[in-house]
């Protein structure tokens, strides 16, 4: 379909491949917008009917060119690795109109794995919500509510992008196609590698005999107090601590029961102290002597 043909209408048709959980998400919520359903398809029919389910209305298509074929905005929702040869198989099919605005939904790629629809005419980008998903259950509350939606693509895929994030709900960004894998591994950093930065801390507290949930409990005010410094200060007028103190007596000792005790984080520890020494040295700077004794003691 052509998507020029009901930018005019109330409603413009939508259609979801591979329905799991950002899928019937969306489902469920776009369509409490400006949007309708058209078609739903999935490897699995029982998530392809929960999705339709969710939105209300709608068909569940047995093939993926068929359910393109239903919406003016093709929405691939399906695990990164098939996004590809679902690209393909739809343009194989001609499944895709002139003008049909195909978006994918994966963090990690860009919209230039889906080449083989704008070479068939189609308008290509890729939506990604900065956001956990759990499965949709009815009556849940709206999950891109307030959120960031990143998006990149061809310029009316950017602008429609937007316009999409907004009627969820969400903030919409627009970053460069090419900047799409560093944007993605920002996400991981902030999101996953936080967990691993949290746990490393937990470890290092058990040490002292305390349980996890305890040691927890007592970080937990620490990290959210940091966080909220970050937000309201920056990175450079937030960090407290002994590298930025040039204390480095006190990091020598840290070093030297870790070393001993949770060697298997003495590493992290001193690549962690490299980078927040870095961060010290762009604000009010330390003495020259103190930030000697902090590089030579966080070498490898």
């Amino acid at each position: 379909m052509n998507i020029n043909k009901n930018m005019n209408t109330s409603k413009r048709k939508f259609s979801v491949i591979g329905c799991g959980r950002v899928g019937i998400c969306l489902a469920a919520f776009l369509f409490k917008k400006e949007y309708e359903p058209a078609g739903f398809f999935s490897r699995s029919r029982t998530s392809a009917q929960a999705a339709r389910a969710a939105a209300g209305c709608g068909t569940v298509f047995d093939t993926a060119a068929d359910c393109a074929r239903a919406g003016d905005i093709v929405f691939v929702t399906t695990p990164d690795g098939l996004i590809e040869t679902i690209c393909g198989d739809l343009v194989q099919q001609k499944a895709l109109g002139p003008q049909t605005l195909v978006f994918h939904l994966s963090g990690a790629h860009s919209s230039e794995i889906l080449a083989p629809a704008k070479q068939a005419g189609a308008i290509v980008g890729s939506i990604h919500p900065l956001q956990s998903f759990t499965p949709y259950e009815p009556g849940q509350a709206n999950p891109f509510e307030g959120i960031n939606i990143s998006v990149e693509g061809d310029p009316d895929a950017v602008s429609q992008g937007k316009d999409i994030a907004s009627a969820l709900g969400a903030r919409a960004f627009a970053i460069p196609t090419e900047s799409k894998t560093l944007y993605h591994a920002s996400a991981v950093v902030a999101s996953n590698y936080l967990v691993t930065l949290v746990r490393f801390a937990l470890t290092l507290l058990m040490e002292t005999g305390l349980k996890e949930d305890v040691a927890f409990e007592i970080l937990s005010p620490l990290i959210q107090g940091t966080l909220f410094n970050i937000g309201s200060k920056g990175c450079t007028r937030a960090l407290t601590g002994p590298v930025v103190r040039g204390d480095h007596e006190t990091v020598f000792r840290h070093l030297a029961d870790i070393d001993e005790k949770t060697p298997q984080f003495s590493t992290l520890y001193r690549l962690l102290g490299a980078h927040t020494l870095d961060i010290a040295k762009a604000g009010e700077g330390l003495p020259e002597e103190a930030e000697e004794i902090l590089s030579k003691l966080f070498e490898m």
